[in-house]
């Protein structure tokens, strides 16, 4: 059931289904959310359910603004807090050694957690009412069956979940991918999931560089949502490739294309393209990244049997895409 989300009578309806135990999906700047309260451990497993997502994956909680953390967090080193100024509210989530005894289904038993504070209008509202009434974050991972594409819209988290779940419409998400990811519990912020931030804003932000996990050597990788290698995969195959290798293919396939059911996503101009399905990926990185999982989706929907995707620049503007196109492609090949 998909509601007006900016309407004070579908909060109240939400408000209501999670004081209850239930889910809602709620729209964020990134992606749409499947949330519940992060403290009922048996709402968080109906997210866990609904998605058919592995009990030891964590989920990130939504909180209404920084002064929740303290609540679940243990400590705030002041890199993080740094960071919390400059992109809260934003595509930022922060993983922060747990509070003992707080969230421990929706951290999935780890001793850290990750928090995060979205922007989106319709989020806010729907955070601050569920605080109103005693209900201190979201756990919300992504609205979608585990492992697949990531929705953008409230019709995606229909066409996935089915018209059970209450959806609040918040209309089309506006940076389209999932949040940026840095752990914060190792001393050092250390890049797990690039987004929409990239590295040079973080580093500047925090006062030191962005690592990466093989950089670190005290203490484990947390797990972290959207990290494995092959997740955000549409229905059809993805195959990567350069500019060159896909007008090579291409050529090669000539007429066949489009009996063979190829789609085609690609920054270069590819003349003579046999291929109805076929779509030009935009130059600038953030339309791109809003752009990308209902792309996918609109592949899958038109029948496409193979994706073809080239490979955005590999630069820091870019790292995002680059990554959820290439952990798509992963599922293709097992991994």
């Amino acid at each position: 059931m998909i509601l007006d989300g900016t309407r004070t009578e579908s909060i109240d309806a939400a408000v209501r289904t999670l004081r209850a135990g239930g889910i809602v999906a709620m729209p964020t700047e990134t992606v749409y959310g499947l949330a519940a309260d992060a403290e009922n451990g048996d709402a968080v497993a109906a997210i866990y359910a609904a998605k058919g997502r592995p009990s030891d994956h964590p989920l990130i909680l939504h909180v209404a603004d920084a002064d929740a953390v303290t609540a679940f967090a243990q400590e705030v080193p002041g890199f993080a807090r740094a960071l919390m100024d400059a992109f809260w509210p934003g595509p930022l989530t922060l993983i922060l050694p747990r509070r003992a005894g707080v969230a421990a289904a929706a951290a999935a038993g780890q001793p850290s957690v990750g928090l995060r504070c979205p922007a989106h209008p319709v989020a806010q509202a729907l955070l601050r009412a569920a605080a109103a009434q005693g209900i201190r974050a979201l756990a919300a991972p992504s609205a979608n069956r585990f492992g697949r594409i990531s929705p953008t819209r409230a019709e995606h988290v229909v066409a996935d979940l089915g018209d059970r779940v209450l959806v609040l419409d918040g209309g089309p998400c506006a940076v389209g991918i999932e949040s940026t990811i840095v752990d914060a519990t190792r001393g050092a912020p250390v890049l797990l999931r690039p987004g929409q931030i990239d590295r040079e804003a973080l580093a500047a932000a925090a006062g030191m560089p962005i690592l990466d996990p093989d950089e670190v050597q005290a203490g484990a990788t947390p797990k972290a949502s959207g990290t494995l290698a092959a997740h955000y995969a549409p229905r059809a195959p993805v195959r990567l490739m350069s500019a060159r290798e896909l007008q090579t293919a291409l050529e090669l396939l000539g007429a066949d294309a489009a009996r063979a059911g190829v789609a085609v996503y690609a920054r270069s101009a590819l003349p003579n393209l046999a291929t109805p399905l076929a779509r030009r990926m935009p130059d600038d990185a953030g339309a791109a990244a809003q752009q990308l999982f209902d792309t996918l989706r609109g592949f899958d929907d038109a029948g496409a049997r193979l994706i073809w995707v080239e490979l955005p620049p590999d630069t820091p503007a870019w790292e995002g895409v680059r990554d959820r196109l290439r952990r798509a492609a992963a599922a293709a090949t097992g991994g």
